[in-house]
């Protein structure tokens, strides 16, 4: 049983994740795990660690990254919400919750669809704004956030003149944020890297995760942090195998495969998606990431042993530095039923 975090940031104001569009006035619900492990290896940087750090993760051949994240996931008030398993998300069309709408459930919720049993109508909502499960409290929709659009003139260091755009950012509700869960390798990775990745967490706690930055977006108050075995401190742990059960794996992080992932992908149920981006280093900054697929969140993944996934160089020809894009494999593993 994996060791790892949990991490809860509570916002101090908005934050924005960008669409893979780039467009301005939207923004995602969630932040993906590899720009949470950039994020964090900017941290690093400035603590001094980021050549130790890179040994460990992204340029260790010796077996699986000492450190993986998950993305970064809404909650609200006790809820971690999650991506819904895919296999088993949206239910069976209802008349009184569009599930669809939905791309993330409460543990609670995801742990009732694993076992077999049903999902109370009466207890949840989908809201679309959001793309959560919530809770219903006492006939009011517990969402985490909301969208909102903030207007910025940008301005002419030389010429003086000014353009004035909007840009979409997600505002917490009380009792809502955003959490990730990081899991260590083995002991030995857990003894080295526990410190620094908190500290590094810190870090980005008041320096801001996301986009916008410089307008204090994507800061935090201080975190909220629990350690142990992640099925222990998710409550999710694996439904007892049954027979003609077998075991699978649901991602909680973007995955690239590496070499030694043994991945049957004539079964589960998965989605690729592209990540690209821009590149924010001081020798050379604004360049464009190549492209790269990589499998969602939330897929369903059959192998043989648990994925570990890898990083990929993704700087263009000619860069004077490797840039790395993180596609470690942050999974739980889970018992399915095959169908008869």
């Amino acid at each position: 049983m994996a060791e790892g975090l949990i991490i809860r940031f509570r916002p101090a104001g908005p934050w924005r994740f960008g669409p893979d569009s780039g467009a301005r006035e939207r923004a995602e619900p969630s932040g993906r795990s590899d720009t949470v492990y950039s994020a964090v290896c900017g941290a690093m940087l400035r603590l001094g660690l980021l050549e130790e750090w890179l040994d460990a993760t992204a340029r260790n051949e010796n077996g699986p990254a000492a450190v993986a994240f998950s993305s970064l996931f809404p909650f609200v008030d006790d809820h971690l919400l999650l991506p819904a398993p895919k296999h088993l998300w949206p239910p069976p069309p209802s008349a009184k919750v569009r599930w669809k709408a939905a791309r993330f459930v409460p543990i609670a919720v995801a742990q009732d669809l694993l076992a077999g049993n049903g999902i109370s109508e009466e207890r949840w909502t989908a809201d679309s704004e959001s793309q959560c499960l919530v809770p219903i409290d006492q006939g009011r929709v517990r969402a985490p956030f909301r969208t909102a659009l903030r207007s910025c003139v940008a301005v002419d260091r030389i010429t003086g003149a000014g353009e004035r755009h909007r840009t979409a950012c997600i505002e917490f509700n009380r009792g809502a944020g955003m959490w990730l869960t990081a899991a260590f390798a083995n002991a030995d990775a857990r003894s080295q890297w526990h410190g620094p990745v908190t500290a590094a967490l810190r870090l980005l706690a008041d320096t801001g995760f996301g986009g916008e930055k410089s307008r204090g977006w994507g800061r935090s108050e201080a975190l909220e942090i629990s350690s142990g075995a992640l099925e222990e401190l998710l409550a999710a742990r694996s439904v007892p195998a049954q027979e003609e059960s077998e075991r699978a794996y649901w991602l909680l992080s973007l995955f690239h495969p590496s070499l030694e992932d043994r991945i049957d992908w004539q079964r589960g149920n998965y989605v690729l998606v592209e990540r690209g981006g821009r590149i924010d280093s001081p020798s050379k900054p604004g360049g464009e990431k190549r492209m790269l697929r990589m499998i969602e969140e939330g897929s369903i993944l059959f192998a043989e042993q648990a994925p570990s996934g890898m990083a990929r160089d993704v700087a263009p020809e000619g860069f004077p530095h490797p840039v790395f894009r993180a596609g470690f494999a942050l999974a739980l593993p889970i018992s399915i039923r095959e169908a008869s």
